[in-house]
């Protein structure tokens, strides 16, 4: 084909034999577009500084559209942890290491006061004592991490990485109990475990290696032994409500799904509503006399008067462990398509005052006096006090960047309250404030900031659980029939459902639950269910009514055993 003429009819190119479309006929029709005028000598408008990096990418995948990216996304954006080279390792960032500071040391005040004391057991563990307690090798048997070799040379015998520190630390006990005088014994240790989980990896949530802190006590009578069961529990619960604004339900764990040793486990249970699913949240157990036993701990009986051939007796002895699951527990329930929210109790910067209104037109006194006066304020405010703690206050000046984009940057990490001060905002004599966990602005007068910013920050944490329990409240579905349990798994809830307590049962519920083929009114809704049957989570303490002992039956239908107590059932983590 010959070259097309270099004319305004012929713009386009076209092939051979191809007529001219309608918006190329127009284009032609018109005729040439005049030159342009040379800009070469008109003036540049001032360019602004660009700053590395300062292109803010926020989270880009919603939380209801895609959980693990938007999760993945919200910690690593928000720069909670990073990645790292070994499946199922996390590296923590000091956002994240900071609330677990604020859980450690108010825990740690706490149990102080019934006299537990810190100590540090080695995070090995021979074989042959890990194997001692045969039940509760069992238990962790499939998740254990074994050390073979020292260098290039094999071990003679295995070593465990610790998964729980039971069978580490009660031969120090047997050796050192030696009078009922030496009881209580109550020693906690700070500390990292491993547990080498096979199924999917998620931050915080079940990761290989995890920190936590364990609790290892030992006491002459079970009464004193039961007593501190329920104290711990309730500082977990404590931790969750106080701390980071998750509502939590207090139970003892079926005998399916307790402690391996122990004689009960009590637990806390929380709930994610993004996935409508159950998570244990810490747990406290009553292990009876069975590692004293395993491991010789005895004392005498001081009940037996001298010359009465005092025999010897074996303590009662408790566990307890909250792990750092906590701090995804609270970023799954609290944070959004925004990025983190993080309750002011346990945030990092708590506060953070942002200058505004700095245009071209503002002379350098006057942006120096913005900036002197939010500094000012900034000051101030660390002096002021909240849960009793100095606020955590920050200022953001850098230059370069907008104040939407620094806006959006404090919005992603989660800082619970922002402050604008500008030129406008001092005429007023005010603050413009915004809550990270509400849209929308408010002003707070100048004279008011002292003792307004820690009020803000208090009922931020307050409503933060209020809304977070009335959530939790209204997807735990009381039923009692079976043809509504399966739907009420599907439509995102926990079950509190009369049951046998009986453990064969238990597992045919979780069983029964993941079934697609019911053959009852509930089957459409069995179709689109996940394949992850419920399990009981726990027995929670606050029974509803409803049980009437000979009349009322196990939920499940093919039991026909009469129902001892309502449990509680979920898809869970």
């Amino acid at each position: 084909m010959a070259d097309a003429p270099k004319s305004a009819e012929n713009v386009i190119p076209l092939t051979e034999g191809e007529p001219l479309s309608k918006n190329a006929q127009k284009k032609a029709a018109k005729g040439p577009k005049p030159a342009k005028e040379s800009k070469a000598n008109a003036p540049k408008p001032p360019q602004k500084k660009k700053i590395e990096g300062a292109e803010l990418k926020g989270v880009d995948t919603a939380k209801e559209d895609d959980l693990a990216e938007w999760y993945k996304q919200v910690l690593t954006k928000a720069k909670m942890i990073d990645y790292y080279d070994v499946s199922g390792c996390y590296i923590l960032l000091p956002p994240a290491c900071f609330v677990w500071r604020q859980i450690r040391e108010w825990f740690t005040a706490n149990i102080e006061t019934i006299g537990v004391e810190d100590c540090y057991f080695p995070i090995f563990i021979s074989e042959d004592n890990l194997t001692r307690e045969k039940e509760h090798i069992e238990g962790f048997a499939a998740e254990v991490a074994w050390v073979t070799h020292g260098g290039s040379s094999k071990l003679e015998k295995r070593v465990a990485v610790r998964p729980t520190s039971e069978t580490a630390m009660y031969g120090f006990y047997a050796r050192h109990i030696q009078s009922h005088r030496d009881l209580p014994l109550r020693l906690n240790q700070w500390n990292n475990v491993v547990r080498w989980e096979f199924k999917h990896p998620m931050p915080f949530l079940r990761s290989r290696e995890f920190l936590w802190q364990e609790g290892h006590t030992a006491h002459l009578t079970k009464a004193a032994a039961d007593e501190e069961v329920l104290q711990i529990l309730d500082w977990y619960a404590g931790i969750y409500e106080e701390l980071l604004a998750v509502p939590m339900v207090k139970g003892k764990k079926t005998k399916n799904e307790q402690f391996p040793g122990a004689d009960y486990t009590t637990t806390v249970e929380g709930f994610i509503p993004a996935t409508g699913r159950g998570i244990q949240g810490g747990t406290s157990h009553m292990l009876g006399q069975h590692f004293s036993k395993m491991f010789d701990i005895t004392v005498e009986d001081p009940g037996k008067k001298p010359g009465e051939g005092a025999e010897k007796i074996n303590v009662w002895q408790n566990s307890w462990g909250f792990t750092t699951r906590s701090i995804g527990v609270m970023i799954m329930i609290h944070s959004d398509n925004k990025g983190l929210v993080v309750p002011p109790r346990v945030s990092k910067t708590q506060v953070v005052i942002i200058p505004v209104g700095i245009t071209a037109k503002l002379s350098e006194d006057d942006k120096k006096t913005i900036y002197d006066e939010v500094e000012s304020f900034a000051t101030t405010l660390r002096n002021q006090r909240a849960w009793d703690q100095r606020l955590r206050v920050e200022t953001d000046v850098r230059e370069g960047y907008s104040p939407g984009w620094k806006f959006n940057d404090h919005e992603l990490k989660g800082v619970p309250l922002r402050l604008e001060f500008g030129p406008k905002d001092k005429e007023k004599g005010v603050f413009t404030f915004s809550r990270r966990d509400q849209e929308g602005k408010g002003e707070i007068k100048i004279a008011d900031f002292e003792a307004e910013v820690p009020r803000l920050l208090e009922k931020m944490q307050a409503e933060m659980l209020q809304k977070a329990s009335e959530e939790y409240k209204s997807h735990r579905k009381v039923i009692s029939k079976w043809d509504e349990f399966v739907p009420a798994l599907n439509a995102k809830n926990v079950v509190i459902a009369p049951h046998c307590e009986d453990g064969e049962c238990e597992d045919k519920i979780k069983e029964m639950s993941a079934r697609t083929d019911v053959g009852d009114s509930a089957a459409e809704e069995d179709k689109r269910a996940p394949s992850m049957g419920a399990k009981s989570l726990c027995i929670p303490f606050e029974q509803p009514e409803g049980i009437k002992k000979g009349e009322t039956k196990c939920v499940n239908p093919e039991c026909g055993k009469e129902a001892v107590s309502f449990v509680m059932f979920g898809r869970s983590y």
